[in-house]
């Protein structure tokens, strides 16, 4: 045998060896750090954007839940940008040298103070610079794009801003897919019953901060005449001054048909739906301060 077992060697000091979940190749190196808020906390989901010589990006990763990132490189010098949602990006230097690992550490990210809770007040959504869209699966294929065009809302803002609330007014019958007789059909009491249900509500019930411009907002959304509780994924777009104070956000979430009794189904060969049980809801929302 040409090999002998031993005790394995520690990582040296300021290393770990978390990065043994991304083996180091026999034709590069281990690139590895932490994306940390300047409190110390982990923040998930942070983009690593890795640049060569030729400002080429070469490597996208997302921090895993504890913040931490790895990647295996070629050997050379980079740069490497760390970047997450309502926080100020990093650019740090970094070379990747045959068959090691470069530990890059803690990255701390400080707040972007431009992306913090807007200002206290009641803010009403323009609906000329906000928009209400949804995508539903057509027989396992391809998608269909549809919209409201017609919609009102108000956001209160407090402090403190958990407490802040949401209530969203859309009008059923102004949904639009760009082809009349299928909007035609949403607009009968196979799916959206307009005669019976003319507006679809949501209500919020309480603000949830992940870090930075992150938020969940839950509520209550009323359609087809029944109430379920729905969760918004949200991202804080900053302000602006242009014709008032405004803020600006976006939140998505996903809808279950069956949730609401819209249960009208086909199906073609093999099984498949002509139109797929979940709806994904996009809110593209401008709101402009009131007083």
């Amino acid at each position: 045998m040409f090999w002998k077992k031993g005790r394995a060697a520690r990582p040296r000091r300021g290393t770990t060896d978390r990065h043994a979940l991304v083996p180091i190749p026999l034709t590069g190196g281990v690139l590895s750090g932490q994306v940390r808020d300047s409190e110390g906390g982990p923040l998930p989901g942070s983009e690593i954007s890795v640049l060569d010589t030729g400002d080429r990006r070469v490597v996208h990763v997302e921090a895993d839940p504890f913040g931490r990132f790895a990647a295996a490189l070629m050997p050379g010098r980079y740069r490497v940008r760390v970047e997450s949602g309502g926080f100020q990006p990093v650019t740090d230097g970094v070379e990747v040298q045959w068959g090691s690992h470069a530990e890059m550490g803690t990255v701390s990210l400080a707040e972007d103070p431009e992306l913090r809770p807007p200002h206290p007040g009641l803010y009403t959504i323009d609906p000329d610079h906000s928009s209400v869209r949804f995508v539903a699966r057509h027989i396992g294929l391809s998608k269909v794009y549809g919209r409201f065009n017609k919609f009102s809302g108000q956001i209160r803002i407090t402090q403190p801003f958990e407490e802040s609330s949401v209530d969203v007014v859309i009008e059923a019958a102004s949904v639009d897919t760009n082809v009349e007789a299928r909007d035609t059909h949403l607009r009968s009491p196979d799916f959206l019953d307009v005669e019976r249900f003319p507006e679809l509500r949501f209500s919020s019930m309480r603000f949830v901060a992940h870090g930075g411009n992150r938020w969940t907002i839950d509520g209550d959304l009323t359609l087809h005449g029944l109430t379920s509780d729905v969760s918004l994924d949200t991202t804080f777009l900053g302000q602006a001054e242009w014709n008032g104070e405004r803020v600006g956000a976006v939140a998505t979430t996903q809808l279950h048909r069956e949730h609401f009794t819209l249960n009208w189904q086909q199906t073609i060969a093999k099984g498949l739906p002509v139109v797929g049980s979940t709806i994904e809801i996009t809110l593209d929302v401008q709101a402009v301060r009131q007083g």
